[in-house]
């Protein structure tokens, strides 16, 4: 199985984390998955008063110089690790 295939498999399985995943893990994986699939954060930053995308493009910001192929390997631990969590 190649990386791409991994990845979209990962995917699938981050959508039935565990409910104790917080939301900053939750903003970890946006970022890597936002990385994978689009590449550099490509959008302004949102307004102050809009926290929750502003929370979501500084998590996808934070990781602008990390190249696809390696947020899809760390997309890929981190759903291990909050799976294992459990």
């Amino acid at each position: 199985m190649g990386l791409k295939e991994e990845f979209e498999e990962y995917t699938e399985k981050a959508k039935t984390l565990p409910p104790s995943t917080t939301d900053s893990e939750k903003l970890i994986l946006y970022g890597l998955y936002k990385q994978a699939t689009v590449g550099k954060c490509n959008t302004s930053r949102p307004g102050i008063f809009n926290l929750r995308d502003r929370a979501k493009w500084d998590a996808w910001n934070s990781i602008k110089d990390k190249t696809p192929e390696s947020a899809m390997e760390d997309y890929i631990t981190k759903v291990k690790q909050l799976q294992e969590a459990a």
